[in-house]
């Protein structure tokens, strides 16, 4: 924590670079799309496994894992600002972000809630 002014600020060890990518759907010739992902850049972040549990369904059980991601906060309409229904990839691993929010008042970070899914 550190004292700026008199007030309080939170700081956040960014210690992981994640690459943050967006989805694109190209045709697939036969009435379908491919979905492809396209990297926009890095970001360094904060990482916390949050909660995890198995969904069972049709055929194979998949463990959910849902993680807390804080990272650095780019201006609304930023190609760098995160936002639900893109992705944060670390090597082969692929945390599918459902929700962003402002981590604090100050509005220097963002808190992306995010999960990673893996058949059991």
């Amino acid at each position: 924590v550190a004292i700026n002014a008199g007030a309080v600020m939170t700081v956040i060890n960014l210690n992981r670079r994640l690459t943050l990518e967006r989805a694109l759907q190209a045709p697939d010739g036969a009435g379908g799309f491919l979905q492809n992902w396209q990297a926009l850049g890095e970001l360094w972040a904060n990482v916390d496994a949050r909660t995890g549990r198995i969904r069972k369904g049709s055929g194979n059980a998949v463990s959910v894992v849902r993680y807390r991601i804080v990272v650095r906060a780019a201006p609304d309409g930023s190609d760098m600002r995160p936002h639900a229904d893109q992705r944060f990839t670390d090597g082969a691993q692929a945390f599918v972000i459902d929700a962003v929010a402002p981590h604090d008042t100050s509005g220097l970070y963002l808190e992306c809630w995010a999960r990673v899914e893996v058949v059991a």
